[in-house]
């Protein structure tokens, strides 16, 4: 009689096989996280906020091209 038909007689290569399998697919979680955190979208920086309201200060004209320069290079002194 066949050994395959009594699903007790798996043999040793059974218990390895099955462990593989759960290796295999316990890194395919991982993996799929990693993936699904690097996508998440990311907070701003700090500095990102502040130049961006310098460039729309100088674009209404708030502010001369002279005072942007010398607020653009501060901000990116500080960062």
């Amino acid at each position: 009689m066949p050994y395959w038909q009594n699903p007790g007689t798996m043999g040793w290569f059974g218990g390895v096989g099955m462990l593989v399998l759960m290796a295999l697919v316990l890194a395919a979680l991982v993996a799929l996280v990693v993936v699904l955190v690097r996508r998440a979208p990311q907070p701003p920086a700090p500095g990102d906020a502040a130049r961006r309201i310098l460039d729309e200060r100088f674009a209404r004209g708030e502010i001369d091209q002279e005072e942007y320069e010398r607020r653009r290079d501060a901000l990116t002194r500080a960062s």
